[in-house]
């Protein structure tokens, strides 16, 4: 079954003073030897690079050559697949809008949301509590303990 996961799983697995470090470490370690096909979308990649490498964001940002390792790491897994807006994704968007009324940060969750829907995903791995709002998804969040 194919999954997917969001850009706070990625940023805590490159901040090694974030608290939810290891955690995120061992799931992306998982996702690596899991066989199911991990769906990526270019913005949650992108979202990734722009925020690791931001001094705003973290006291020690990655360099943009350590941030792009980490992306081509989950790329050279043969199970990631990059997943993107199909022609129908504006009526897709707009059904999934029409049930959470998306604005400001919950936009870019929205268009996350479509994309998996669209693309029959409906696994997502984040410990962003925002998409729960989308009934049609399975939210869990790799960083809790067990």
């Amino acid at each position: 079954m194919s999954y997917s996961l969001d850009v706070n799983v990625l940023l805590h697995a490159a901040n090694a003073s974030s608290p939810s470090h290891e955690a995120a470490a061992a799931f992306l370690q998982r996702c690596a030897t899991d066989p199911d096909p991990l769906c990526l979308t270019w913005a949650t990649l992108s979202a990734f690079l722009r925020l690791a490498t931001s001094a705003v964001v973290f006291a020690a940002p990655r360099s943009p050559r350590e941030a792009e390792e980490l992306v081509d790491e989950l790329l050279s897994l043969p199970q990631t697949r990059i997943i993107t807006e199909d022609l129908d994704f504006w009526r897709v968007y707009s059904k999934v809008a029409q049930d959470v009324n998306p604005r400001g940060k919950l936009v870019p969750d929205a268009h996350l949301a479509a994309l998996l829907l669209q693309h029959g995903v409906r696994t997502l791995y984040t410990p962003d509590t925002d998409f729960r709002r989308f009934k049609f998804l399975r939210v869990v969040d790799p960083l809790r303990p067990r």
